[in-house]
């Protein structure tokens, strides 16, 4: 019975809005190191001193790093594809599609290339040890790869691209482009080849164009 009472307790902990403000803490604290720093080079120390949390505060939200890297996951997928709903939903022209690529190089230049994409950093280190991991992991990116698609699949209604234009395969390779411009941006620390990379994508979008 008292271990009933005992999980009873660290739940309503878990929900009261002192909780609540403790676990978005720990998380955003947890986010921004794991994106800086990598995963595996954030020790829960790290996070528990980032988010000014003792120990038990800690591990009442999060019995160990693996539920935590969850939880930063799920926040972070949230967010990425939220923001790029927004910014992908009123694309009707290829101009519109360009002012999508400008709004993520700039900013990525804004911190000179540096750290690449949190979800596709999280995924190089996750993706061959926890499968639970990849798997959230795959499927953010397959709704993004969607938003992509749908994207191009509007423009082919609206007329914008020939019928010739397959929006899945270009929906995949700009997709492809992106990751791939961020990773090379994160190398050299300067955010001009991942533009490089999805000029490229972009015009061959482009040799689709009815006008």
């Amino acid at each position: 019975m008292s271990g009933s009472n005992g999980s009873g307790e660290t739940a309503e902990i878990r929900h009261t809005a002192r909780g609540l403000q403790t676990r978005s803490r720990i998380i955003d604290s947890a986010q921004q190191l794991f994106y800086i720093k990598g995963v595996n080079a954030t020790t829960l120390d790290d996070i528990r001193l980032a988010s000014k949390t003792s120990k038990s505060q800690l591990y009442n939200h999060f019995p160990d790093k693996l539920a935590l890297i969850h939880a930063v996951i799920d926040v972070t997928s949230r967010f990425v594809l939220n923001r790029e709903e927004q910014r992908l939903r009123g694309v009707r022209t290829l101009a519109g599609l360009r002012r999508w690529r400008d709004a993520l190089v700039q900013s990525n230049a804004l911190q000179d290339g540096s750290y690449g994409c949190a979800l596709g950093g999280m995924s190089i280190e996750l993706s061959d040890v926890d499968e639970r991991s990849r798997a959230a992991l795959s499927e953010t990116f397959q709704a993004w790869e969607r938003l992509l698609i749908d994207t191009l699949a509007r423009l082919q209604k609206l007329g914008v691209l020939t019928k010739e234009a397959n929006p899945t395969a270009l929906g995949t390779g700009l997709l492809a482009a992106l990751q791939g411009g961020y990773l090379l941006a994160q190398s050299a620390h300067n955010s001009k080849p991942m533009g490089i990379a999805l000029d490229m994508a972009l015009d061959h979008i482009d040799s689709f164009a009815t006008g």
